[in-house]
């Protein structure tokens, strides 16, 4: 057994995962922070990572990284820009081209506290990236996993989420934008959608399983549109204070990296850190708030998205209500 909390059990760490040879994996917004961490770390393991990302340049440079670190396959790089349905389909089209499946979809990039702005679609940017964007990604490329045993869609939200609720009446923020109140949306729906798809792959009778995590508060550019007080304290210059509060990429990625390889791990799973709020400490399995397990918001969430998105899930009609 792991730790998960309990006095005297043994810490979940990145010595738990065994050899993860011939497995694909790729991983949105993984140039950066958490996704940079977590492709590492799944590099390290033999995974062959894939690196999905809007600016190939730093992507690149994040490979590079990765294959000087790692003794595995170097990493691939796709451009992704998950503002844009076009370029959604675009690499999709790209990554089918080059691989007959894909074992871990790894939904991590997103964007925090922008000022108000649209996708290319014309949706709330961090709505319309952090769930539309991914929506439309997971089911362009289902087909891909449900064939292979053990495969996995991991998405990454926030403890923000507690602070969520689904506007449906005004998804994109129309009548008042607040870029916390939306951001706390988009975060609820990661866990709505990853419960619901979860559930439609149970009743579909299909190995794959979808698992949510969240990296607690770490020290990452996902801070940069915070007000001046927060990006202070994310930057390490106060650690004496903001230690206890905050942790490193590399801890904040071990709740995605669990979620990902944990054999232990359950459809409609949650992990995020073991300490004071969920804030930092070691990965555990943890409680979403009841909001995320409102079966009707789930179903709601998941018919606007098909309809905003236009994308249709490959899944067989018995996993419908």
């Amino acid at each position: 057994m792991t730790g998960d909390g309990v006095p005297g059990k043994r810490k979940w760490t990145l010595a738990e995962v065994g050899d993860q040879q011939n497995r694909t994996a790729l991983v949105t917004g993984a140039n950066t922070g958490i996704g940079f961490e977590a492709a590492r770390m799944l590099a390290s393991r033999g995974v062959r990572v894939v690196l999905a990302c809007r600016d190939v340049a730093r992507a690149e440079r994040a490979a590079a990284r990765i294959a000087a670190d790692t003794s595995g396959s170097p990493p691939g790089v796709l451009r992704l820009d998950l503002a844009s349905l076009d370029s959604i389909r675009e690499a999709v089209g790209l990554f089918r081209a080059e691989n007959s499946r894909l074992d871990l979809l790894v939904n991590n990039a997103g964007v925090m506290w922008p000022p108000y702005g649209r996708t290319a679609d014309g949706f709330e940017l961090q709505f319309g990236i952090n769930h539309l964007g991914h929506f439309a990604l997971t089911g362009l490329l289902l087909e891909l996993m449900l064939p292979v045993p053990g495969s996995r869609v991991v998405t990454v939200s926030s403890s923000a989420h507690r602070q969520g609720r689904m506007y449906f009446d005004d998804l994109h923020g129309t009548r008042g934008y607040r870029p916390v109140r939306a951001y706390a949306q988009s975060k609820l729906a990661n866990l709505l959608f990853t419960f619901e798809l979860q559930r439609r792959m149970s009743a579909a009778d299909v190995p794959t399983i979808a698992v949510a995590a969240h990296p607690g508060v770490a020290r990452t550019d996902l801070v940069r549109h915070a007000p001046g007080p927060v990006r202070l304290l994310a930057s390490g210059r106060l650690r004496w204070l903001s230690d206890w509060l905050l942790q490193e990429p590399a801890m904040g990625a071990l709740p995605t990296v669990r979620a990902a390889v944990d054999p232990g791990a359950a459809g409609g799973g949650y992990y995020g850190p073991s300490g004071w709020a969920e804030m930092a400490g070691d990965p555990v399995p943890v409680e979403a708030h009841r909001r995320a397990h409102d079966g009707a918001a789930q179903r709601r969430l998941w018919q606007e998205s098909e309809r905003l998105t236009s994308v249709r899930y490959p899944l067989a009609s018995g996993s419908e209500h």
